[in-house]
């Protein structure tokens, strides 16, 4: 057996002896929604350091653990505190949690991040629905001996985002007010933050929104066949297209700020998306 896919098995193996519970929709939570998962009916929470083989997020403000429960009835796994590549894990072990709630049962896919603008068009505070990506500044998570229990081993990625996904995501965010950008979000490493010049070149190359993390997720998800929707929090303007630095205490600054607007608005998806 593939060796990674051995480590999932394991993995799989390791949750369902501590709960039996099959969801339909996964989330995973970025900067400023944390604390979403803790405000949901919950059946039961289960820490990552508590599944063998499972990487632990090291990024402070994360709690690492699945949340387990509903939402408007709909039944969740939540991702509270994800694992990033900067953190130095190989890119297997960063969408390993992806691929484990999609073989626990999950369908769908809601994936929300803080990133860096780079259309300007947009301001800290914006909402962006992703309608592509860009993740070759990244490894493909599909890299290696293909996982043929998951997906095929060349996987069409012309609509990684689900056009259906993409109209539930519009009309919840009219239902709760929320004005939506739309635009591509460009992955690339972390964890410093871009240079200039690097965000010229995500401008150039089509990129409306900057960050470190997503994009590889959506890759092995997609891979499994599951629907798959993106929203970006714009916390700030990428290097180079406002004064001053950056920095994560503006970040996670915005990311509360605009919390409550997100967290209806990802009620809302999961509530239209059943």
């Amino acid at each position: 057996m593939n060796v990674q896919y051995q480590k999932l098995a394991t993995c799989l193996e390791s949750v369902r002896k501590k709960i039996n519970f099959k969801p339909e929709t996964a989330l995973i939570l970025g900067s400023g929604l944390g604390d979403y998962a803790d405000e949901i009916q919950i059946e039961q929470t289960i820490a990552y350091t508590e599944i063998e083989g499972f990487p632990v997020s090291t990024v402070a403000g994360h709690k690492g653990r699945f949340v387990f429960g509903y939402i408007q009835g709909v039944p969740v796994v939540i991702m509270q505190g994800r694992v990033h590549y900067y953190e130095g894990y190989p890119m297997s072990d960063v969408v390993l949690p992806t691929r484990l709630m999609g073989m626990l049962g999950a369908k769908k896919l809601i994936l929300t991040n803080a990133a860096g603008g780079l259309n300007y068009e947009f301001q800290a505070g914006d909402f962006m629905m992703l309608t592509d990506h860009i993740a070759i500044g990244v490894p493909s998570p599909l890299i290696g001996s293909n996982l043929d229990e998951l997906g095929p081993r060349f996987p069409d990625m012309s609509q990684v985002y689900s056009e259906e996904f993409k109209k539930v995501v519009r009309d919840a965010a009219q239902t709760v007010g929320i004005s939506l950008k739309e635009g591509v979000y460009v992955q690339l490493t972390g964890p410093a933050y871009e240079t200039p010049a690097e965000v010229r070149l995500c401008r150039a190359l089509g990129g409306d929104a900057v960050g470190m993390s997503t994009a590889c997720e959506a890759i092995a998800a997609r891979h499994m066949g599951i629907e798959i929707c993106g929203i970006s929090c714009i916390t700030n303007m990428a290097a180079g297209m406002s004064k001053g630095t950056l920095n994560h205490g503006e970040v996670q600054e915005t990311a509360d700020r605009v919390s409550k607007q997100f967290k209806e608005l990802i009620t809302e998806i999961v509530r239209k998306s059943r």
